[in-house]
């Protein structure tokens, strides 16, 4: 499903978007585009608010810490948030909100 256009999100930023009913954080690492849940998995922090450095977003609530590239806790083994397959097509950009990656 079409989230944005590629060009709307500069590298190093983040944005949120609802697909399907899904509150989805979207980040443009480097020019290659990665997309978790928006809601931290800690008490819900909106990770598309929070500070990207690299290919980590710091919970703009409690500094949880999440590789957008997977989901996975940085600073609490076992936790994840759910990540979504990206895609680029025709200058879109196409966020897979039915199957969790």
């Amino acid at each position: 499903m079409k989230a944005i256009r590629a060009d709307e999100l500069a590298p190093g930023q983040a944005t949120s978007v609802m697909l399907e009913g899904t509150n989805v954080a979207l980040f443009n690492i480097d020019g290659t585009f990665h997309a978790v849940e928006n809601k931290c998995a800690h008490r819900a922090g909106p990770l598309a608010e929070g500070f990207v450095s690299g290919n980590v977003v710091f919970c703009p609530w409690h500094d949880w810490q999440f590789d957008v590239t997977t989901g996975v806790c940085i600073n609490a083994p076992g936790v994840q948030v759910r990540s979504f397959s990206v895609s680029v097509r025709d200058g879109d950009v196409l966020v897979d909100v039915t199957g969790v990656r």
